[in-house]
Order: C-alpha cells, then sequence, then structure tokens
C-alpha cells in the first residue's frame, strides 16, 4: 500500500459543467491494488507504487476537461519523440463539447506549451469543435484528432463532428467529415506502417436524442444502440497529408446515450492486440468485446463477442494495452484502473489512481485518457474534475 498526496493545481476551473459540483479533495489518498485469485504472471498494477501530479491542462484561455492522451512516437515540428499530448474538451466557460485545445508535455524538460489551438468553428466540422477522447500522432508526424462538438455544452445541441488532422506545428490542415463519421468519442487504435495507417475510432452520435428524453422505465436519458467502430485505412504520401482510402464499420449496435457528467456515453476504449483482436470498453454493457480479424474483416461483427462482463468493472471507459499482454482500463463510475486477462477473461486486479472524496464514489466522472510511458514502466492518466496530467509508476 502506498500513500500519495495530491492538490488541485493553481488555477483550476473545475472539470465539467452540470451535476454535482468538483471540489479537489487535498489529503492523504490511498492507491491500493485489490487482487483477484493469484494469476501465473504478477498483474501489471502490482509493479504501480507512485502516483504524481506532471501538470495542469488548463490553457491560456481557460480551456479545461482534459480527455485524450497520446504519447508522441517520432520528433517532428513542435513535438519531441515521448512528449505527451492531451486534448481539452471544455472551453473557459466550462461547457463541454466546446474545447478547442491541445497541450504538449515534455517528460524531460517538464515543460508544457500550447500545441494547437482550433477555432471554435470550422465550416467543414459540423457543429463546431469539442476535442473529445478520440486522437493519435502518426509515425509520418500528423496528429488527427476527433471533435464531438455541442454550442451549449449539453446534446442538446450535439453535432455530428468530425476528424481534425493537424501537422507536426499544431496548424489544421485538412478536416474529414462524411456518413460514417458521428461524433468521434473514443481512444483510437492504430495500425501504423509510415506510408500507409490504419485507425480504429468509436462513433457515438447516431441519433443520440437529448439529456432530458428520459427513459421511464429506467429514469434515465434514453439509450440508443447505434454506436459503431469504424476503420479507416489511410494512404499517406510523402510530405503530404494522410487521404482516406477506405472505411468499414467493424462493429456496430453498442449503446449510447446522453449524461450529464460525461456529456456522451458509449463505447470508448480501443485496444488492438498483435493477433489482430480489437477490444472494444462497451460503458453501457459494462463489458469488454472482442471484434476478430479486426484489419482485415469486411463485414460488421456486431457487437462483438464478450470477453469480460461485470466483475471489477464499473462502466469502463479509457483502455490500452500494457507491455504484459492485459488490458488496462478505467472505470467511469470510481476512481480505479482495472487489469484485464484477455485471454482468460479473468479481472486480475484493480488500482485505485483516483481517490478524490469530493465525489462519490470516489473518483467518479474523473478518468479518461490513458497511455503506457515509453519505457513502459507506468502510465499517464488525466483526472478532469482538476485538470491535471498525472503520471503512475
Amino acid at each position: 500500500m502506498s500513500i500519495r498526496l495530491r492538490f488541485p493545481p493553481h488555477g483550476d476551473n473545475a472539470g465539467r459543467t452540470g451535476g454535482r459540483a468538483k471540489v479537489a479533495f487535498a489529503g492523504a489518498l490511498v492507491a491500493c491494488v485489490m487482487s483477484a485469485p493469484a494469476a501465473a504472471d504478477s498483474p501489471y498494477l502490482a509493479s504501480i507504487h507512485r502516483h504524481a501530479m506532471l501538470t495542469s491542462t488548463t490553457t491560456p484561455n481557460g480551456d479545461g476537461n482534459p480527455y485524450a492522451v497520446v504519447v508522441a512516437p517520432v520528433s517532428a515540428g513542435k513535438i519531441h519523440q515521448g512528449d505527451v499530448l492531451v486534448t481539452n474538451f471544455n472551453n473557459v466557460s466550462n461547457l463541454q463539447g466546446t474545447g478547442g485545445t491541445i497541450v504538449d508535455y515534455n517528460p524531460a524538460t517538464k515543460q508544457t506549451t500550447l500545441f494547437a489551438s482550433i477555432p471554435q468553428h470550422l465550416p467543414q466540422c459540423p457543429g463546431g469543435v469539442g476535442l473529445g477522447t478520440a486522437m493519435t500522432m502518426l509515425k509520418s508526424g500528423w496528429v488527427i484528432v476527433g471533435s464531438t462538438p455541442s454550442t451549449d455544452g449539453t446534446t442538446k445541441t450535439l453535432g455530428k463532428g468530425c476528424l481534425i488532422v493537424l501537422d507536426p506545428n499544431g496548424k489544421v490542415v485538412t478536416t474529414w467529415a462524411d456518413p460514417n463519421i458521428d461524433d468521434p468519442w473514443g481512444n483510437m487504435a492504430v495500425l501504423d506502417h509510415g506510408t500507409t495507417a490504419t485507425l480504429f475510432v468509436s462513433m457515438s452520435g447516431f441519433g443520440v436524442p437529448p439529456l432530458d428524453v428520459l427513459d421511464p422505465k429506467s429514469g434515465y436519458p434514453v439509450t440508443v444502440n447505434k454506436a459503431t467502430v469504424l476503420r479507416i485505412t489511410l494512404s499517406i504520401p510523402e510530405g503530404k497529408p494522410p487521404v482516406i482510402t477506405n472505411e468499414t464499420v467493424v462493429a456496430n449496435g453498442f449503446g449510447q446515450r446522453a449524461d450529464r457528467d460525461a456529456f456522451l456515453i458509449g463505447p470508448t476504449g480501443l485496444a488492438l492486440s498483435p493477433n489482430d483482436i480489437l477490444y472494444v470498453s462497451d460503458a453501457l454493457g459494462n463489458r469488454i468485446a472482442a471484434i476478430d480479424n479486426a484489419s482485415t474483416r469486411t463485414a460488421s461483427a456486431g457487437t462483438g463477442r464478450t470477453v469480460v462482463q461485470g466483475g471489477l468493472l464499473r462502466r469502463p471507459l479509457a483502455m490500452i494495452m500494457a507491455p504484459n499482454g492485459n488490458l488496462l482500463i478505467t472505470n467511469a463510475n470510481n476512481g480505479q484502473v482495472v487489469e484485464v486477462d484477455p485471454q482468460t477473461g479473468k479481472d486480475l486486479a484493480a488500482q485505485w489512481v483516483d481517490a478524490d472524496e469530493a465525489q462519490s464514489p470516489p473518483g467518479n466522472h474523473d478518468l479518461f485518457g490513458l497511455a503506457i510511458t515509453t519505457d513502459g514502466k507506468g502510465f499517464y492518466y488525466v483526472e478532469d474534475d482538476v485538470n491535471t496530467l498525472m503520471e503512475a509508476k
């Protein structure tokens, strides 16, 4: 068991709009690992003992609510290999779906700079700009980020959004919008060969009713089973922006709905294994799904096969593959990261990475992006209630 201290960064403007007020809890917070029955190998989370706040993600223009976390695979333009890029989903008025900035944290210098500031209204991006959890940086230096926009901070004004391509100096060079792209919501999984690349992006905006349209049985906003995972194949000419050469819906029928705290709930985490299985965190199903032959299949696998459901999962959100081949998944409904063996479907461990007692349960609705550090010994994550980038090692 290890003790960590967390204090709110200077100038914090809170994470989200709507719902209960968020107040950062300053004090001793306990980070512990709760292990399931012992596996053959020690869980990756068993090696994680320290949690450190690296930087505030709030930008000079007041954007906040960090979502996506991406580690740069190469040095290009303003970006150094190993830098951590983080999107902001809210603007200075703390309205969701209105943030347009990406910050760049350099682990070597410990400096944070503004990588990109995208106008809130791009003519090519239906509904405006709100940078969510969908982002990647290619080996060719191009940064691709998804927009899930709103004009009033709620899904009442939800736009279809787009995918935005930026050069490595943070300049918008092109925008992709078509019928298959409807609110890019989830972390991207990427197969990058340099001159070609394949992106997997979840889409969670198809026909989502506004927040005030309630299911009479549950009392929650209406769930629509229309969310998809889109595979996008790219050609990357030398010195030129990537071009879409093919799009295939490889999974569909996942639940999606409006949410006061998280804006949208839908499939978020995507992780691609070396044997071409795409794992999807199905938030409303409280499960991890597997899509076989993800990069080659020519038709949708529907909602895939269930790897694990329930257990330590509490509405799974962001997801990455750890160096040991297990899946690391953030919970939306508490401040834990859960480790799952995708081969056996067993949840091996859960660690509190955000025990903020201002929420109930602690850390509820705080965790979004997730990325493995360059040395493989830890991971980066964000705490959006206090607008910080964190490191666990």
